[in-house]
């Protein structure tokens, strides 16, 4: 009789995290060191290789450590590390050295917390138009320019840059990739201020900072392989999910109907809706997880970011109607640093930090350009810069 795969998977995983709970009890051990434990155990992220902080499973099994060591009461690192775990450790793993890939341990236990420095002034949807340059100095790269709306810059030890290192040739040929100290000389932070009040976004200056060509990552004007490997991961990650049925957003939005005892049929089908299109999103995204693997995702990432971003500012502007005048209100718009990204009890604060779904990660609209061409085999759009040298296209 033969074995399943994924049933000597999951048990294999669930071995795993017998033994690290049995040797490291989070009740008592300080979280950098049961997360480093953690990944030493494999246990990290499971479908990276041995060695590397997974144990080469399906990725799916990931749900069954976070349950297991959540329910024995320990961290859930990630939420302290989202672009970190989400974003820079997949580009890492795939396209870094050995010697890079000696941070993930550290990028892991949040001992570093990194961040991803793609976005420009002039370059935001089309990211291969930017214009950051690296020229080389010997065995290091000399970077000038700027950054922005880079998700907790301030708090980050290390950054995932992309540059241009040669403008003579087409947009997306002439980027490389970089790991940056954020605390190099010539590396100013400086905060975005967001309608919420606080300032998780920042522009950041480069003014002749000095990257060794040892923290390049992967060959020079290979850069825009690195981007689409943290692109396509920090979509999975943001929208590709799957949480408890009927928890997150769309549970708040369930406790708030409840809460105000409202007989509205129209205010209850709006609320069912919601909750169908959220189940429906969650049932995707399992599904997605089953499939894939490590490496570079699929264009599932691109449907489930543009699902959870449309359908978040569904679920808390709803929110919004149903607390009437209520929802007019707001607390404080002092500015805050925040130390992560995530939604908040706050319902009013939510639904403002909701807008920023459809822009962070990709905007709405390139990821429905992205679906129709790839997906759908739809026409590309006109493109008249395709086969120009980035010198010569035209920039504002």
């Amino acid at each position: 009789m033969s074995i399943d795969p994924i049933d000597a998977e999951a048990a294999l995983v669930t071995d795993a995290v017998d033994r690290l709970l049995a040797t490291c009890d989070p009740a008592t051990v300080p979280e950098q060191e049961f997360l480093e434990a953690q990944f030493d155990a494999g246990l990290a992220w499971v479908h990276f290789p041995m060695g590397w902080g997974g144990l080469d499973v399906s990725p799916k099994l990931q749900k069954l450590v976070v349950e297991r060591i959540a329910a024995a009461g320990g961290p859930i690192g990630g939420a302290r590390n989202p672009i970190g775990y989400g974003m820079c450790a997949p580009a890492v793993l795939t396209h870094g050295t050995d010697a890079q890939r000696a941070l993930l341990r550290p990028l892991f236990s949040n001992e570093h917390i990194w961040c991803q420095l793609f976005s420009e002034p002039g370059a935001g949807s089309d990211v291969a138009s930017l214009a950051m340059r690296a020229e080389r100095d010997g065995d290091e790269w000399v970077v000038n320019g700027q950054k922005v709306w880079t998700t907790l810059a301030h708090i980050s030890r290390y950054g995932l840059l992309i540059a241009r290192t040669d403008p003579d040739v087409t947009k997306h040929r002439g980027i490389t990739a970089f790991i940056v100290d954020m605390e190099s000389d010539g590396v100013e932070v400086r905060p975005l201020r967001q309608m919420t009040g606080e300032a998780e976004f920042n522009e950041v200056y480069f003014t002749d900072v000095r990257i060794p060509d040892e923290l390049r990552l992967d060959a020079e004007g290979q850069g825009w392989g690195v981007s689409i490997t943290t692109l396509m991961n920090e979509r999975v990650s943001i929208g590709g999910g799957t949480p408890p049925r009927g928890s997150g957003p769309i549970g708040q939005l369930v406790d708030l109907w409840k809460k105000q005892g409202s007989d509205d049929p129209v205010a209850r089908d709006r609320v069912t809706a919601l909750w169908i299109q959220a189940e429906v999103n969650r049932l995707t995204n399992l599904r997605a997880a089953a499939n894939r693997r490590s490496g570079t995702p699929g264009p599932e990432g691109s449907v489930a970011k543009l699902a959870m971003a449309e359908l978040n500012k569904a679920i808390y502007s709803t929110a919004m109607d149903l607390l009437g005048a209520e929802g007019m209100t707001y607390g404080s718009y002092d500015l805050v640093r925040p130390r992560h990204a995530l939604f908040t009890d706050d319902l009013h604060k939510n639904f403002l930090r909701a807008r920023a779904n459809s822009l962070e990660g990709g905007t709405s609209e390139v990821l429905r350009n992205i679906l129709g061409e790839r997906v759908l085999g739809l026409p590309g759009d006109v493109r008249v810069d395709k086969d120009l040298p980035w010198r010569e296209v035209p920039r504002s």
